[in-house]
């Protein structure tokens, strides 16, 4: 009984201690430490603060790093805020706020090294923090500098964490650590294969920092992780550095050296025995500063024979950082795996890209295939009818401040406004050359520039804002390698919708049945009872308002400027061309085809757009070389024009 009542007291002892032990009493027993920390002796003192649990040591901690911590002449520590020569305290215990003179205390001062081993202690408190932010800050800092531990913390924090966008981020993050860190081999190698799936820049990082190397040398078959033997014949005065780096080799003797040397050893005409006259060659000069080396006035000579004899001696490689060979044989399998994945990511991504630039290029080419097609007019003025399609939804926007209201009123003013302007442009001139192209392009030529000096006259020549909707914002992330914006789905599908449009109304109606008409056999058509002018008319009209419904798709994400339709129409005369002339499948495979094509090329140059659109152009002339009428040909007027 009385061992008993001796044990309960000796633990109530030791309870009621722990109870009263304090921050500042730990801060007292490594106040060394504190005052003056390093990386190496700090870490004693983190790890009693962590184990003590006080509910303190987070705050204490932030300060710590923050250099808010100061000592008082008497050795206490408290956490400070000067203010001129007075310094507003708090006590780190009881959070009891007091003044004093600045002059009586010490600021504390950790370097950036000590720093982020406060930091890496401080993580783990934040990892289950109340706060989903500082939660949040700490899976972040915990990315940006992983360590070996932070991986047992973290695991820890997994099961309690109620947010589940922050629960799954920490999954990863420790399936990360665990590929590096863990301590059993079998759940690092766990770990490594579950990446072979994980495409992000992160789990690459991870993989490729698993499998490091390092060059290594050896006379004899090297030993360890061996990660492969290098040839060194493919560079073997850089081999024979690494050889005399390891001093397995004497410095090669350099030209400059040899030269000064017989300069420094002429006697009377020679050096040793061989002729000044006779030294103009690298395998003369050898040969006398070899003499030299014999009779022990210079430096031995290592020749090119040499060096290669040194380098035949020896084995070169590089080793694995890491010393399992199976680990890095997994990594090795899942980067690879990764590496395949990224491959046809990056396909699929590229292919977005190439079918997003096809559906801009479709809405600005669709209009110019109608004209073009049906009247045979070369209208160089389209890409103005595009501007002033972005210029209408700009100036909505400023009687409409809702975005998705704004676009909406746009489509249709805008295709009204240009519909009415093509509409006055065939009447006024277009009427007039049918038939004489050379004049056409002239006078359409001309009436862009006027459109584009209109333009500026009322606009200005700043670019103007043409804002998307919010709920266009952003990108649709499928990866860390696909992804895609919304404003490009968007005009994606505003171009299915057009093509749709235009199949019916040119399939389905009675303006389509004349179009088509007119568009086979004017002659014929008019004898039908149809008015090949008023046609002609609506036709150059309805080309008209699609592109100014295409300059609103387009200026969503374009620069808007009076110029902006110069960068469409070359692209839309290729599309038209190298689709068929008058064809709207053939608008629609032209357009899929240099926009494929121009986003192949650019993937193949990217430092250089322009260059990527040259040979895009190289390539479309050679392609009207051996298929003139394009890859769908018109019957009728146009096919016989």
């Amino acid at each position: 009984m009385r061992y008993l009542v001796l044990a309960l007291a000796v633990w109530l002892g030791t309870f009621v201690s722990a109870q009263a032990q304090t921050v500042q009493d730990i801060l007292q027993v490594h106040a060394d430490e504190i005052a003056k920390p390093s990386r190496r002796s700090v870490s004693v003192a983190l790890d009693d603060l962590v184990a003590s649990g006080l509910p303190q040591v987070p705050v204490f901690l932030e300060q710590w790093s923050a250099r808010n911590v100061w000592q008082r002449d008497d050795g206490q520590f408290f956490i400070g805020d000067a203010d001129g020569d007075d310094l507003a305290l708090t006590d780190i215990d009881t959070g009891a706020a007091s003044f004093a003179l600045k002059s009586e205390f010490t600021q504390i001062r950790p370097n950036g090294g000590v720093r982020r081993v406060i930091g890496t202690a401080l993580v783990q408190f934040q990892l289950s923090d109340p706060d989903l932010g500082r939660r949040e800050t700490a899976v972040a800092s915990i990315a940006r500098r992983p360590e070996a531990a932070q991986l047992a913390p973290l695991l820890a924090s997994i099961e309690g964490e109620p947010d589940a966008a922050l629960k799954a981020r920490k999954v990863q993050l420790a399936n990360f650590l665990s590929a590096r860190f863990a301590d059993d081999p079998a759940d690092r190698i766990a770990a490594i294969n579950s990446l072979s799936s994980d495409t992000s820049v992160e789990a690459r990082s991870v993989l490729n920092q698993i499998l490091t190397t390092e060059p290594g040398v050896s006379a004899s078959e090297p030993e360890g992780n061996i990660a492969r033997v290098l040839d060194p014949m493919i560079d073997p005065d850089g081999f024979y550095a690494q050889l005399v780096e390891a001093e397995l080799a004497p410095s090669r003797t350099p030209p400059d050296v040899i030269r000064a040397a017989l300069e420094a050893n002429v006697v009377e005409g020679r050096v040793g025995d061989v002729p000044v006259a006779q030294l103009g060659t690298d395998q003369m000069r050898e040969a006398a500063y070899a003499q030299l080396a014999d009779a022990g006035l210079v430096a031995s000579l290592v020749t090119v024979s040499d060096r290669d004899a040194a380098i035949a001696a020896h084995v070169f490689f590089e080793t694995y950082d890491e010393a399992d060979p199976t680990i890095t044989a997994a990594a090795e399998a899942a980067l690879a795996s990764v590496e395949q994945r990224v491959a046809f990511a990056q396909a699929a991504d590229l292919a977005l890209d190439g079918l997003s630039l096809a559906s801009i290029y479709f809405l600005a080419a669709i209009g110019l295939a109608i004209t073009f097609g049906v009247m045979g007019v070369i209208n160089m003025a389209h890409g103005e009818f595009i501007m002033m399609g972005a210029y209408t939804g700009y100036v909505v926007q400023l009687f409409i401040p809702d975005y998705t209201l704004s676009i909406i009123v746009a489509l249709p003013l805008a295709f009204a406004i240009t519909f009415g302007a093509g509409v006055s442009m065939e009447r006024l001139v277009i009427r007039h050359l049918y038939h004489r192209p050379l004049e056409t392009l002239l006078a359409t030529f001309g009436i862009s520039i006027a459109l584009q000096q209109l333009a500026k006259n009322i606009f200005g020549t700043q670019a103007r804002p043409l804002t998307s909707p919010g709920w266009l914002d952003g990108a649709w992330v499928i990866s860390d390698v696909i992804q895609i914006s919304y404003i490009r789905i968007a005009i994606f599908i505003l171009a299915l919708l057009f093509l749709a449009l235009i199949l019916y109304v040119l399939k389905r109606t009675r303006l389509g049945l004349e179009v088509r008409a007119v568009t086979q056999n004017p002659g014929m058509a008019a004898s039908m009872g149809i008015n090949p002018d008023r046609i002609n008319m609506l036709t150059f009209g309805l080309g008209s308002g699609i592109a100014g419904i295409a300059g609103v798709a387009i200026g969503l994400y374009a620069k808007v400027t009076s110029e902006m339709g110069t960068d469409y129409i070359v692209q839309s005369f290729m599309t038209v061309v190298v689709g068929g002339v008058g064809n709207v499948w053939g608008t629609l495979l032209g357009a899929s085809m240099i926009g494929f094509l121009q986003k192949g090329i650019e993937w193949l140059n990217p430092s250089n757009t322009l260059a990527a659109q040259t040979y895009m152009i190289l390539f479309i002339i050679l392609f009207i070389q051996f298929r003139p009428k394009g890859i769908i040909a018109l019957k009728g007027r146009a096919a016989a024009d």
